[in-house]
């Protein structure tokens, strides 16, 4: 199990103790798409949802999420996130929505956990609101693609 930080010696899992680490200022930001026919992205943006702001209700469920992700992953620190962001933009090209997550905190732990649950949970929020009219969206392409602060130091995915 070397470098698997969320097992001991014998091989159980267990929460990391952070508490030697030093306090920094981290962020993560992930990204996610969810692809649909241009039919129900136009149903989105024109604002023909019968369930609402389709965009608007899933950037608040992205922040809620972020905020409550170490009650959804078992080994998650509960951490203080002093930011979220949650940006969803249409785009014609795919057709579909492009979600992505920018989340903040001082800490011992960084927060790509909570920046990638945002995304997930976001883009589960755009199905859920339009799954009446089109069952066959895909969420696809959630990633990490920066991470900042720590010991590990910045990491920037290829986009």
């Amino acid at each position: 199990m070397t470098g698997l930080t969320h097992f001991d010696d014998t091989g159980a899992a267990h929460m990391v103790d952070v508490s030697g680490k030093a306090v920094t200022d981290r962020v993560a930001v992930a990204e996610g798409v969810v692809r649909m026919s241009a039919e129900t992205l136009a149903l989105i943006t024109e604002g023909r949802a019968k369930k609402g702001d389709v965009l608007a209700v899933a950037r608040l469920a992205g922040i809620m999420a972020a905020k409550r992700t170490a009650d959804l992953i078992p080994l998650c620190h509960p951490l203080p996130v002093t930011k979220v962001a949650v940006d969803l933009v249409a785009d014609p090209a795919l057709p579909g929505v492009r979600i992505e997550a920018t989340v903040k905190t001082s800490g011992q732990t960084g927060v790509e956990m909570e920046a990638l649950t945002a995304v997930s949970v976001a883009a589960l929020t755009v199905y859920d609101m339009v799954k009446a009219v089109e069952k066959s969206m895909t969420i696809e392409g959630i990633r990490l693609v920066l991470k900042d602060g720590g010991k590990s130091g910045r990491y920037e995915a290829n986009r």
